[in-house]
């Protein structure tokens, strides 16, 4: 790791009464949700996306949001408009990491968008930066690039994998996240001990909510039948489940609820079964209920989208409780500590 390329900035050291963030790859709002729970003030965000970035301002009406590509974003003016910023938050384009495209073809350009977060650490020169990514994101031929670039701007820096069902949110969802400060090592986040995992039946809407329909129609696709009775042999009737379609699945297409949800996708994966009735019965789980497994506040207004774009605006989030944890434990008061070069088994120090 290349050593240190100037002495880093201190003007972070003056007192701040909030800490101001701006977010990068900005999504709906899931880390700035997280960030702000936290005590931070989001100051900017930036997506590509026009229905991410509209549901962004209905959530965060005083921050400066901007919609387009980071690339053709003009950091003075934007800097003019924002003012200075005590952390960055990132999360990357992820479709071509994720095993979720299958054997789909990587698309490069799409992967190498991850520098900008490079560019705009070298602009505004942030104490704190965390960036956010599936895991496989490691795997990729550019990351020891990126994490680099990193390290000559006077980053310390820590990598751990983090699973949201450890932070408060009912859902598994295991997740890479890089901590950057400028003025010593990031600590190593923990979950809180004995904390309970919350599951799939806290997350479901009032029986009754939602228009329910028979298991077995003449029109429903094999798969979903083959799935269900996966289901009914492992849990037995009268008792509810979930059907998983979509992604490797090792379980045969179904859960239990008294666990936390798999990992929430971009596209509809879930449907609830019920076999208190005569006949079985299913629907799909709606999005007032993927926002809950997802952490994020009832407040959150998801509005003026189709359905299937809510979903893939609450699926590309991250989960608030993991953000917020992060947040809290890297801005917190500490003491200087001795640069260190040490690994953990839930995390890696990099020394720069």
């Amino acid at each position: 790791m290349p050593r240190l390329a100037r002495k880093p900035v201190t003007w972070y050291k003056k007192s701040m009464s909030k800490i101001k963030v701006l977010d990068l790859f900005s999504g709906g709002g899931g880390s700035s949700s997280g960030a702000r729970a936290a005590g931070a003030k989001i100051v900017g965000a930036i997506d590509a996306w026009n229905l991410a970035t509209e549901a962004f301002k209905e959530n965060f009406p005083e921050t400066h949001v901007v919609t387009g590509k980071l690339e053709a974003v003009v950091l003075k003016q934007l800097r003019q408009k924002i003012g200075q910023v005590n952390l960055i938050l990132a999360s990357p384009e992820c479709t071509n990491h994720t095993p979720a495209k299958g054997s789909a073809k990587r698309c490069e350009a799409s992967r190498q968008t991850a520098f900008q977060v490079v560019r705009f650490a070298r602009a505004f020169k942030p104490r704190w930066l965390i960036i956010e990514n599936v895991i496989q994101m490691k795997s990729w031929k550019g990351y020891k690039k990126f994490i680099a670039g990193l390290g000559e701007l006077g980053y310390h820096i820590r990598e751990q994998i983090l699973n949201a069902k450890d932070f408060g949110a009912p859902q598994t969802r295991r997740r890479l996240f890089v901590s950057c400060d400028l003025e010593q090592m990031p600590p190593e986040i923990r979950p809180r001990k004995k904390r309970k995992m919350k599951t799939v039946a806290e997350i479901l809407d009032p029986a009754g909510t939602w228009e329910m329909k028979p298991v077995f129609i003449d029109n429903r696709a094999p798969n979903t039948i083959v799935r269900y009775l996966t289901g009914l042999n492992k849990i037995g009737p009268h008792k509810p489940f979930l059907l998983v379609y979509y992604g490797s699945d090792g379980g045969g297409g179904w859960q239990s609820l008294d666990r936390p949800l798999r990992t929430i996708t971009t596209v509809d994966r879930f449907a609830l079964v019920d076999q208190s009735g005569k006949e079985p019965r299913m629907r799909m789980l709606q999005v007032s209920e993927l926002q809950r497994a997802m952490g994020f506040e009832s407040s959150y207004k998801l509005n003026g989208a189709s359905r299937r774009d809510r979903i893939k605006i609450v699926g590309n989030a991250v989960c608030p409780p993991m953000m917020e944890a992060v947040v809290k434990k890297l801005t917190q008061k500490r003491r200087t500590a001795k640069r260190s070069n040490r690994s953990t088994k839930s995390g890696e120090a990099i020394r720069t």
